[in-house]
């Protein structure tokens, strides 16, 4: 069916569309003028045959329905004055005796009755009094927007819209903001879901009678409109989405009408061709009648839907609720599809249009799923063409939405466009969705990976008309290429993980794959490499069914078929590549990263094939060879590993076939000791030359590998590799990759020696031995702390780590008999520990050395292994091996090295608190005291003191908001703190240097209850001299104990005490001064200003947009301020944040009663309740225009408030806070 004039020639007049000059507006402002007294919903007085030719024909605004509203759908704008109610109100079916309101109200909410059996009974009410029948359903409606009010047969009759809506106000329960709509949990899905079936059923029944009788949906939907612009965000809210659900619902109508004429029209036509003696008798007037009929109800159809969508759709699709907007999207979707020849036009498409810019994702969802489902039809792709290419540029940036599942939707949206449409996306806009793939995000990387698949599968279509190539085959050879020029060459798991759901056949085709690696000249270098890669990870996701880290898909658990799947696909692979893997592994033995990757896939298989077939074990015999002979060929550390790695699964005692493993492995052990031992006496007299050296060190660093698998006591080279390390340290040779080894085999040797200890009981002297060795190689450790060789240095510490909580008390509770083999560390072991880890790990120095080149890799690699030890030295504090006290050396540098290592440093706290509260508390405070001695021992300054005070700061966050629980460990910290500023000083000493360590405890004193406050207090005046009680410190500390926040009193005062140096122990050796970090300033500068006390003016809260004012606001911070707040707060900081947030009620709301002028009690609520206004006013009418594209501005940071011109006339009022 053809619009007529209100289609649009083309997208280029979008700009010029405006919904002030369109005839439902045009009657609204005539009422306005003449404001007639006219009465409540009452039926039309004209014939209903003449219903379309009593409508103004002429409209100055386009709309996609041809025929213009009903007039009697807009009596609910006649006037805004409200009569009250002549009596009190009663039920709405009180004598009635059908289905009331709460019983329509009680189905829908429970969800379990028919919706068909419910309609019906409402339809008979309504067939003896129609009245009454919508009556009921009004206050169904009212009822399902939260309100307690009741609309009464007299309100009805008496009452406009606009009154009826402001006395319904009145009866909202001011208590809850919430409503049945917005209610939280699976209770809110299925009230919608109810309520939208009731529309739809009611809609469906009525199609053939009631929909045109004039009375039930014009005044239904006269109600919902006038609902829709009310402030009260439940009633605009419930009556939108009513309002939209009954448009569909009438195009669904409007559509079967528009068939029924044409096959009429069809019919009429036949049978006026027949010659006159042939025509049935009466047929061509039965057919005339039927078609004016048809001709009747499209227009009264019509005109409803018209009436609809200006006075609902054109005002809410722009609303602020993003609830509302989405739900006017996600109609307009069903409508443009439904009837595409009366909406499918650019005068509705510009809505989707302009929505892809919205802000709130669950709109732009809606959008998305909206223009999916117009590209999935062939017929709509012509009339899509100029908004694909006015739009394309916009849709290829949402690819990379903020929100996963709008992301996904739009890649989804983009494979259609390039399905469907001729032109399809260029290869540079493919560019944007190809990366994709890799996202951690696993929905997208999907999405992306169906569209990567029909690419490459469109590119292979072409091809093989060219060449004869097996279709996997090319497959594999452009997935390759595409891998290669991606340079994303360390996530192949990820790639395959993405292509998986769409192309699991292709990747599961190990014929292909292993066909193309051991043909002769069949791939280039590179290429065999990354489809080495690529096929590694297809079979770890074909055994293991598991996504790759960062993509976790929830706790999905296999279901019986899927882990069925998982089986059959773990035993293809295994049949196959148990034959083939000899093969690979020998024709790629000399490269190192191919065989690394080659030597995991037995990793995969089920190994208990080997014995299933006496043919098999040859298999097995030739893969230890190989393994065997790599080993011998390679130093490099991923192969050894890989390997070693190997070789513990195969020699694993589940197996039957682990013998023939431990005699390979044993065999080749042999071999790799008798050619250290060859070396070993040149080595100790230092005869060997630098081949000797070499051959020695790559013996060792096997046997090093091996041993990580295997049980390496039998070969006694615990002794040698100690004798080695000490010969080579007095002598000063230090060959790093020799002692690197020598250490690491002597570690694996006492490690193994303690698990052998553990399994069997062994006799006193054998314990004894073993902790003299264990001794032995703490001293050798101890002395390579020292060396200026990192490689060395770093893998003692982290060896020391290891040992020395394998031989801890801890390990030993559960073996009384092994008690013998506790070692704990010297003193002088726990200070070079500790020097360590400032010299090396909370240092800069190394960082500051490393060259330009590989710099970002070099960097990572170097954080990695200082977090390693970092974490080595905390487990020696959480289980006893140091003291808690050794732990202040970690907790001083938190605030410093929060970006490299807050986590570990926060685990390490929280888990001291678990060992003891008190000690911690105490450990925090002795932290604090190191630093603030330092400072006094080096050139201080206020900026240091600063320093301190924001390491306090963050300390004390990690007490938790649990104030009783912690009250003995503050109390604890602050006798600590209080005491070392006025200890008595040393002699040489200034008297009370150490009194401005008050200004740093007074930090922790807004976690500290009222009564400690008070027992503090007085323990500061018993501690302190009655001379200092004045000093601002002291000031300052006190005045923390009385209550106030301590972030008021970050400023220092002036005049302070100068801050003098005196001895104090330090650490053994001298570390640079920390550096104050750049988040510390600037959440203390935050602090310190003023903002969280301005007095910003509140804007009203209204239906849409607010209002211009006339003066100008008063000057407001950056928003900038705000985002820094919400970023620079972290988990631990929530007291704080807490505090803050409740400034802002208090402001709002003496803010909101200034505005709105005389007290509350002086006035009457009725004159606040006509500020609802349901009609605009004829200057906002003048002033608005639609919105143009431009307009809407993505924002992929911030998710704020949708801000669109305003639509409706909106006021302050005491109702503000209420509603919104």
């Amino acid at each position: 069916m053809a619009s007529g004039d209100s289609l649009l020639d083309s997208l280029e007049e979008l700009d010029d569309f405006s919904d002030s000059g369109s005839d439902y507006e045009a009657t609204t402002k005539a009422t306005k003028r003449r404001k007639p007294p006219v009465t409540g919903l009452q039926p039309p007085k004209r014939p209903r045959r003449k219903a379309a030719l009593r409508v103004s024909s002429t409209s100055s605004s386009p709309s996609p329905i041809p025929t213009p509203p009903n007039p009697s759908l807009q009596q609910h704008s006649q006037g805004t004055s409200r009569q009250a109610s002549p009596r009190p109100v009663t039920r709405a079916n009180e004598g009635n005796g059908g289905i009331s309101a709460e019983d329509i109200y009680d189905a829908v909410r429970s969800g379990k009755s028919a919706m068909v059996t419910v309609v019906d009974e409402w339809l008979d009410s309504y067939k003896r009094s129609r009245e009454a029948g919508l009556l009921v359903l009004i206050n169904f409606i009212v009822q399902s927007c939260g309100c307690k009010g009741v609309v009464s047969r007299e309100m009805l009759d008496s009452m406009q819209n606009a009154e009826i809506i402001s006395t319904l106000t009145k009866e909202f329960n001011e208590d809850s903001v919430n409503y049945p709509l917005c209610t939280p949990g699976p209770q809110l899905r299925r009230f919608k879901a109810s309520l939208c079936e009731f529309i739809r059923v009611l809609v469906s029944s009525c199609r053939n009678s009631l929909i045109f009788d004039e009375y039930l949906f014009p005044s239904l939907l006269a109600l919902l409109t006038g609902m829709s612009d009310s402030q009260v965000r439940a009633f605009r809210h419930t009556s939108t989405l009513l309002a939209m659900k009954l448009m569909s619902g009438l195009v669904e109508v409007a559509v079967i009408v528009s068939v029924q004429l044409q096959t009429t029209q069809r019919q009429y036509d036949t049978e006026n061709s027949k010659r006159e003696q042939d025509r049935a008798s009466g047929r061509l007037e039965e057919l005339q009648a039927t078609i004016s009929e048809l001709r009747e109800n499209r227009e009264e159809v019509s005109s409803m839907m018209n009436a609809t969508f200006r006075g609902v759709f054109v005002h809410r699709y722009r609303d602020r609720l993003p609830e509302i907007r989405a739900a006017c999207i996600e109609e307009l979707g069903m409508w443009l599809k439904t009837d595409p020849e009366d909406f499918l036009n650019d005068g509705c498409l510009k809505y989707l249009g302009w929505t892809l810019h919205d802000k709130q994702s669950p709109v732009r969802l809606q959008c998305v799923r909206a223009l999916q489902g117009l590209y999935q039809e062939k017929e709509f792709i012509g009339r899509l063409e100029l908004f694909t290419s006015r739009f394309k540029e916009r849709m290829l940036s949402m690819a990379l939405d903020k929100d996963p599942e709008v992301a996904v939707e739009v890649v989804n949206l983009l494979l259609l466009i390039q399905q469907r449409t001729e032109e399809g996306l260029k290869e540079e806009e493919c560019g944007h969705i190809y990366p994709l793939v890799y996202a951690l995000n696993r929905g997208m990387a999907s999405a992306a990976g169906v569209f990567l698949f029909n690419k490459l599968k469109s590119v292979i279509a072409s091809d093989n008309q060219e060449n004869d190539k097996s279709e996997n085959a090319a497959f594999f050879q452009i997935l390759i290429s595409f891998y290669i020029q991606s340079e994303f060459h360390e996530h192949g798991a990820y790639l395959v993980d993405s292509l998986w759901d769409v192309a699991r056949p292709e990747l599961r085709d190990w014929e292909t794959m292993t066909a193309l690696l051991l043909q002769e000249a069949g791939l280039m270098y590179e290429e065999e490499g990354a489809l080495i890669e690529l096929m590694m990870c297809a079979i770890r996701q074909a055994a293991q069914a598991t996504p790759p880290v960062g993509r976790t898909q929830g706790k999905k658990i296999l279901g019986m078929k899927d882990k069925k799947v998982q089986e059959q696909d773990r035993r293809r692979v295994t049949t196959h590549f148990i034959p083939l893997l000899p093969q690979l592994l020998a024709k790629y033995s000399a490269d190192a990263g191919k065989v690394s990757l080659l030597l995991k896939a037995p990793l995969y298989f089920n190994l208990e094939v080997y014995n299933s077939a006496p043919r098999l074990e040859k298999y097995l015999d030739l893969l230890l060879s190989q393994i065997c002979g790599i080993v011998e060929k390679h130093t490099e550390a991923t192969v050894l590993e890989a390997c070693a790695q190997l070789a513990s699964t195969l020699c694993s005692e589940s197996y039957t076939f682990s013998s023939r493993a431990h005699l390979a492995f044993s065999q080749l052990l042999d071999s790799l000791t008798e050619c250290f031992s060859t070396y070993l006496s040149d080595l100790l007299q230092g005869t060997a030359d630098d081949d000797d050296v070499y051959s020695a060190a790559t013996a060792l660093k096997r046997i090093a590998a091996l041993s990580s698998a295997k049980d390496p006591t039998g070969w006694k080279l615990f002794g040698s590799c100690l004798e080695l390390l000490k010969s080579r340290m007095e002598s000063r040779e230090l060959d790093k990759e020799l002692m690197v080894s020598a250490l690491k085999c002597a570690a694996f040797y006492l490690m193994w020696a303690k698990v052998n200890a553990v399994n069997s009981t062994p006799a006193e002297g054998e314990l004894n031995r073993l902790k003299k060795e264990m001794r032995s190689f703490c001293r050798v450790c101890q002395t390579c702390l020292s060396l200026n060789q990192a490689e060395i240095r770093d893998q003692a510490f982290e060896l020391l780590c290891d040992l020395l909580l394998l031989y801890s008390t801890s390990s030993a509770r559960s073996e009384p008999a092994l008690q013998a083999l506790v070692h704990l560390p010297s003193d002088s072991l726990r200070s070079e520990m500790a020097a360590f880890l400032l010299d090396y790990v909370f240092s800069d120095t190394e960082d500051a050395e490393l060259n330009v080149e590989n710099e970002e890799e070099m960097k990572i690699r170097l954080l990695q292994r200082k977090r390693n030890q970092l974490s080595g030295y905390c487990k020696l504090v959480i289980y006893g091996v140091l003291e808690l006290s050794a732990a202040t050396d970690v907790f001083k540098h938190y605030s410093k090295y929060f970006k490299d290592f807050g986590d570990i440093i926060k685990e390490t706290l929280s888990k001291s608190k678990l060992i003891s509260p008190i000690q911690s508390a105490k450990t925090v405070c002795l932290s604090l005291q190191q630093l603030f001695s330092e400072m006094l021992t080096e050139d201080h300054s206020r900026q240091d003191l600063g320093e301190i005070r924001d390491l306090a700061k963050r300390l004390a966050m990690s007490f938790g908001i649990d104030l009783h629980r912690v009250r003995k460990p503050l109390v604890a910290l602050h006798m600590d703190g209080v005491r070392f500023a006025f200890r008595e000083p040393r002699e040489g000493e200034e008297q009370h240097v150490n009194v401005t360590f008050l200004e740093i405890l007074s930090e922790f004193s807004f976690k500290l209850l009222q009564p400690d406050r008070t027992k503090l207090a007085a323990f500061v005046k018993s501690e302190c001299p009655s001379a200092a009680l004045s000093w601002p410190s002291v000031r300052m500390y006190q005045r923390s104990l009385e209550g106030r926040s301590s972030s008021k009193a970050r400023k220092p005062e002036e005049g302070g005490d100068v801050v003098s140096t005196h001895s104090s122990p330090v650490a053994k050796r001298k570390r640079t001064t920390a550096q104050g970090s750049v988040a510390s300033t600037i959440r203390g500068s935050w602090l310190d200003s003023s903002s969280i006390h301005s007095v910003l003016h509140t804007p009203a809260l209204t239906s849409t947009a607010q209002r211009q004012s006339t003066k100008p606001l008063a000057s407001k911070k950056p928003s900038a301020t705000q985002s820094d707040i919400s970023s620079d707060l972290s988990e631990d900081e929530f007291s704080l944040g807490s505090q803050i947030r409740k400034v802002r009620p208090v402001k709002r709301h003496q803010l909101s009663s200034s505005q709105t002028g005389p007290p509350l009690d002086q006035q009457d609520l009725n004159s606040h309740l006509t500020l609802l206004s349901l009609i605009e006013d004829e200057d906002e009418d003048a002033e608005r225009e639609e919105p143009e594209i431009e307009d809407y501005e993505s924002d992929s940071e911030h998710e704020s408030t949708y801000t669109l011109p305003s639509t409706r006339h909106t006021s302050a009022s005491i109702l503000d806070e209420l509603f919104e």
